[in-house]
């Protein structure tokens, strides 16, 4: 397990107008977690994007110098989640959990596929199940990644969780059953075919919108058995748009 440094500023205000501020001086606002209670930081972003995007490094154990305010010190910690901007993927938050070296943890850990199957060879199609799975260890004993051979998988084979060997000191917490990997039997040609010919349900009809009825709809549902129009055609009585009123003729002089 990796261990980088890194630098925090304790803060002592909060809210959506001190976290656009940060962020306009290219610092992110952070929150380090600690049995149950929370300490509101600031963080320069470069320097988290650099450790998130280096591998293995949403897991990596962090040396944090907490500068400022009456927590300053150096803590231990483990990235909790971490925030992105929907439209541009810029950093925008990040969760902090604080450890002890002598305190185990739960973690979800990247699963790595290695080997090429003897399914895939013989045309199989690999497929993946879990891509992380969760685990409890000490900070110590985090894995970058949990290593899975899967050559030895044929068609329709798969591969459990149950068949993973934890490395030393860690505990696997992930159902069992769970599959992390298989090999499907190729599509024939024949299957294909058939798969390309069956026609669009769409074609049936128009699509039907779910979703709640308005009141008096109900009654503009159309009769069993009608076909085309007539079977849209609201019943008397049914609110929506209705009709335009019948203009009166004009009265005789």
């Amino acid at each position: 397990m990796e261990r980088v440094a890194m630098t925090a500023q304790v803060r002592d205000t909060a809210g959506k107008g001190v976290a656009r501020g940060l962020r306009r001086n290219k610092m992110i606002p952070a929150v380090l977690y600690r049995h149950g209670k929370s300490m509101p930081l600031s963080m320069v972003s470069k320097d988290v994007t650099k450790v998130l995007n280096k591998e293995g490094g949403e897991h990596a154990l962090i040396n944090l110098k907490l500068e400022g305010g009456s927590g300053a010190g150096e803590r231990l910690a483990l990235i909790k989640d971490y925030q992105l901007d929907a439209i541009n993927g810029s950093l925008m938050h990040l969760d902090l959990m604080e450890v002890a070296m002598n305190e185990k943890v739960k973690i979800p850990v990247a699963v790595h596929i290695t080997g090429n199957s003897i399914g895939v060879k013989e045309g199989g199609i690999f497929q993946y199940g879990q891509r992380q799975l969760e685990v409890e260890c000490l900070p110590a004993n985090i894995p970058d990644s949990l290593i899975v051979d899967i050559t030895h998988l044929n068609v329709n084979e798969s591969l459990h969780v149950r068949d993973i060997k934890a490395p030393e000191g860690v505990r696997i917490l992930t159902e069992g059953d769970a599959t992390v990997a298989t090999i499907q039997p190729p599509i024939s040609a024949e299957k294909l075919e058939a798969m390309l010919a069956v026609a669009p349900a769409a074609e049936a009809g128009e699509p039907e919108v779910v979703g709640k009825k308005k009141e008096g709809e109900e009654a503009a549902a159309p009769a069993a058995g009608a076909k085309g129009k007539e079977a849209a055609a609201p019943a008397a009585g049914a609110k929506g748009k209705e009709a335009a009123p019948k203009k009166e003729a004009a009265p005789k002089k």
